[in-house]
C-alpha cells in the first residue's frame, strides 16, 4: 500500500509542478511492468482483459503455486509499446478489483522465467518468450488447424462458429455447399453422442466399483415357490399341526351339534 500511494504521490506532484520530464522516463527502456494484488481467482485471460485497454501485451508471466497450482496473487506484463506501461501504471495504480487494491509498477532489468531442458533441469532461456502476442490464424499449417478442430468442445456453442471461420479462412472464403453442412453436422452429433455414451459407461462402471457386490435373496424366490406348490417345502411337524387342528375343529363341531340336538 505504501508504494501504491508513492506512485499516486509523484503523479500529483507532477500535475501540480507542471513539470515537462517525468518520472516515468526512468524506464523507457524497459516495457515490462509489476503487477501486485491480484485477486487469486484471476487467471491469465482476467489479466489480459484488464490491461490490454492501455495497450497491446506481448507476454504475461503470472508465477503459480508449486504445490496447488493456483496464482500466487501477481504478474509480470510486456507490452509491445512502451509508452503504454506509463498509462497503465497512472490508470491502474491503486485500482480496486474484486475488493483488491492493485500496485502496477515499471520493473527494471526483468529477466525471463527458467525453462526445463530435456534432461529436466532449469536453465536460462536462449530466447525471449511472448506468449501472449496475437498470431494470425493464416499463419498457421492445415494440419495444425485440423488438429485445433479436434481439440473443440462440441457442446460449445461458438465451436461451429469458430470452425466455419478457421475453414473459410483456409478455403479463401469458399462457402461449403448444403450437402457438406449436413455431412458435418451428422458427424458432430455422431461425435457428441459417441462422448455421452463414454461418459455413461464410464460412470456406470464407477458406480459398480463403489457398490458392494448385491448378494441374492432367496426368501422371494421360497415366497414364489410356496405359491406355486402350498404343499412342498412344508415341514412334517407342520403337517402333523395342522391336520390336528382340523380334527379339534371337526369334534368342536359334533359337540356344538349334539348340544343344539339335546335342547330340542
Amino acid at each position: 500500500m505504501n508504494v501504491v500511494k508513492e506512485i499516486q504521490r509523484l503523479n500529483d506532484r507532477e500535475l501540480e509542478l507542471g513539470l515537462t520530464a517525468s518520472w516515468h522516463d526512468q524506464y523507457k527502456d524497459s516495457a515490462h511492468i509489476f503487477v501486485g494484488g491480484l485477486p487469486y481467482q484471476l487467471t491469465e485471460g482476467d489479466v489480459l482483459t484488464i490491461f490490454s485497454q492501455y495497450g497491446e501485451i506481448a507476454d504475461i508471466n503470472m508465477p503459480r503455486d508449486k504445490t496447488t497450482g493456483k496464482p500466487r496473487g501477481f504478474a509480470f506484463l510486456l507490452y509491445e509499446d512502451q509508452r503504454s506501461t506509463v498509462l497503465a501504471v497512472d490508470n491502474l495504480n491503486g485500482a480496486s478489483v474484486l475488493n483488491r487494491t492493485l500496485r502496477v509498477d515499471h520493473v527494471q532489468g526483468y529477466t525471463q522465467p527458467k525453462v526445463e531442458n530435456e534432461e529436466g533441469d532449469f536453465v536460462e532461456a536462449e530466447e525471449e518468450r511472448f506468449n501472449a502476442r496475437w498470431k494470425p490464424e493464416n499463419d498457421a499449417a492445415g494440419g495444425d488447424a485440423a488438429s485445433s478442430d479436434d481439440s473443440l468442445d462440441e457442446e460449445d456453442p461458438m465451436a461451429a462458429y469458430i470452425r466455419e471461420q478457421k475453414r473459410l479462412a483456409a478455403g479463401g472464403g469458399v462457402k461449403e455447399s448444403k450437402d457438406e453442412q449436413r455431412a458435418r453436422k451428422a458427424a458432430r452429433r455422431e461425435k457428441r453422442e459417441r462422448k455421452r455414451k463414454g461418459r455413461r459407461d464410464r460412470s456406470r462402471e464407477r458406480e459398480r466399483e463403489r457398490s458392494p457386490p448385491r448378494r441374492r435373496d432367496r426368501s422371494r424366490e421360497r415366497e414364489r415357490e410356496v405359491r406355486r406348490d402350498p404343499g412342498r417345502n412344508r415341514s412334517p411337524r407342520r403337517e402333523d399341526d395342522r391336520r390336528r387342528g382340523y380334527d379339534e375343529r371337526d369334534r368342536d363341531g359334533e359337540r356344538r351339534r349334539d348340544y343344539e340336538r339335546d335342547r330340542r
